[in-house]
């Protein structure tokens, strides 16, 4: 018997512990109650990869070259599983084909009973995508090239009281095989640091190392907005989406093991107008093994020449999955020396105490560069807005985090803030921007009360945009009451073109029929649409108040003229 242990210490979840311990204050009632609750318990989907390749066994000794396939757990759930699950893996159908070893997750324990059979236990479940463990696979000793065998998990869930989890995992199969391609994607020269306009050749190179011919290619490209490829190929399907354009092209004919390919004529890699921080991913996988992308069915074919590739090298040996998969693609980043005007754009809105007005507020992208975080994923800017004095958010975009006026973190996260830090997406397109809305009500009806509206960087530490050689225009206002409208907006208006966390790009104006001026429930001139939701409450007190003023100077009237008679 065999135990495997991870590499790094278990990690104990606070909340689930927390969780246990109000469980046991509450006493055996509230466990009864929670009781019909099994019945919700998630499913716990096993996956991983379809099929392995394995490189043959060295008949010459050394130490085998391994593969590794991941065992992963997809956990439905919002919060993390706390409870005991044991994963089995039946090796019977690899016996004789490959020899298997483990690399648990953190948390997770392993141990092989034979060369029939291994278990993996640990007790907890991270949300969503887990990897649980890694299958260490080497070919096994007399194994032949083309021999195959399967490895299948099934899983078990217990809870707290050890019993089994009404909802077991999924089982999961994957197939191992001895033998195959083993394409590779040579690194390209490219010049980093590019000038708008400026083109560069990409002469696509790739080599099969492995021990079988690969039978078709398919070429993936994907380039970031700020790049181009203008051929456009009729045997491939590109497809284009906010950030990203790829190709997926189909190439025929036999890759022979040990040859090395290139493309017959190489590709034009063009840094456009638009072009500052992107990305050039260039992979090669054998036909067949690719999976259907989600955005296929939207994908259009090209109109050009037929892309095709001719051998560099001729093969120096004989003709499935690859055998080292993580060197079929290399990329590519560029920094282009660009830049991108953020324009913040803010709102104008009139109203009596107690009324409720929507104020319109964002930043636009002028251009020329679309900006996007496209590795790290994390948003490109940040809209800071500060609400006007004598007004109270009732309600804020989806993503605001509410902060003290000074900027810093603030526990309460339910009541209104006096100041919102709103992110922008992870990319921002020339042409886009980022247009919020937020419902303010009118405690007191300030004359010319102004908020600020700024668009900095995505933290309260990070407060420029590199890329902006404008920052005169990144501030603008939110002004509630302003005399005679308030005057025309001094900031720009929304976009007319919508971007990646964009809104409608409408421009502000004053509604037909008013002046401007500022009436209650009116729009100011530099507004969007700000309509007044002063409540029939609010409206009835008015009238009853008017009227008791009336019969009171009524009645001192009388008084006055009883004490002159």
């Amino acid at each position: 018997m065999t135990r495997f242990s991870p590499r790094t210490a278990p990690l104990r979840r606070a909340g689930g512990l927390a969780a246990t311990a109000l469980l046991l204050a509450a006493g055996p009632l509230t466990v009864a109650a929670a009781a019909p609750a099994r019945a919700a318990d998630p499913v716990f989907t096993l996956g991983g990869p379809a099929e392995t390749a394995l490189h043959p066994y060295a008949e010459g000794g050394g130490a085998p070259k391994r593969s590794t396939a991941g065992i992963t757990v997809t956990n439905p759930a919002d919060e993390g599983y706390e409870g005991e699950f044991t994963l089995t893996f039946d090796l019977t159908g690899v016996a004789g084909v490959a020899d298997v070893a483990f690399d648990p997750g953190p948390g997770v324990e392993c141990e092989t009973k034979g060369t029939r059979s291994a278990v993996c236990t640990g007790d907890t479940l991270a949300p969503g995508l887990s990897t649980v463990t890694g299958l260490l696979l080497g070919a096994a000793k007399g194994s032949e090239q083309g021999a195959a065998g399967t490895i299948r998990v099934t899983g078990e869930a217990r809870s707290a009281t050890s019993t089994p989890l009404a909802a077991p995992f999924t089982p999961f199969t994957t197939r191992v095989t001895i033998g195959g391609p083993d394409l590779v994607m040579r690194k390209l020269p490219f010049d980093h640091e590019p000038t708008p306009g400026q083109k560069q050749q990409a002469p696509i190179t790739f080599a099969n190392r492995g021990s079988r011919d690969a039978d078709g290619v398919v070429l993936t490209l994907r380039y970031s907005r700020g790049l181009d490829i203008p051929q456009r190929y009729s045997n491939c399907a590109y497809t284009t989406d906010e950030t990203w354009t790829t190709a997926r092209c189909s190439v025929e004919g036999a890759f022979e093991a040990g040859a090395t390919y290139t493309l017959a004529a190489p590709l034009t890699l063009e840094a456009t107008t638009r072009a500052y921080r992107d990305l050039f991913v260039y992979g090669i996988q054998e036909a067949g093994t690719v999976p259907r992308a989600a955005s296929a069915a939207r994908s259009e074919r090209g109109s050009g020449t037929v892309l095709r590739a001719v051998p560099l090298t001729k093969a120096l040996a004989a003709r499935g999955v690859d055998l080292e998969p993580g060197d079929n693609e290399q990329e590519a980043e560029f920094r282009t020396a660009n830049t991108a005007d953020f324009m913040a754009y803010g709102d104008e809105a009139s109203g009596a105490a107690g009324a409720t007005v929507t104020a319109r507020l964002g930043f636009h992208n002028d251009g020329p560069a679309w900006i996007g975080r496209i590795r790290s994923g994390g948003s490109v800017a940040a809209v800071d807005f500060t609400v006007p004095q004598g007004a109270t958010v009732t309600s804020a975009p989806k993503g605001c985090r509410g902060v003290t006026a000074e900027g810093a973190y603030r526990e309460d996260r339910k009541t209104p803030a006096p100041r919102y830090l709103c992110p922008a997406p992870t990319a921002v397109r020339d042409g886009g921007g980022l247009d919020l809305s937020f419902g303010l009500r009118i405690d007191k009806a300030l004359i010319g009360a102004a908020g600020r509206v700024t668009v900095r960087g995505p933290g309260l530490q990070e407060a420029g945009l590199p890329f902006d050689p404008k920052p005169g225009n990144n501030t603008a206002r939110v002004v509630l009451n302003g005399q005679s409208g308030g005057g025309p907006s001094p900031s720009p208006a929304p976009p007319a073109e919508g971007g990646p966390g964009a809104g409608s790009g409408r421009t502000p104006s004053v509604a037909p029929g008013t002046s401007g001026t500022g009436a209650p429930g009116t729009t100011g001139r530099g507004g969007g649409s700000l309509a007044s939701t002063g409540s029939p409450a609010a409206m009835t007190a008015a009238v009853t108040a008017i009227a008791a003023l009336t019969t009171g100077l009524a009645l001192f009237a009388a008084a006055r003229r009883g004490r002159k008679a």
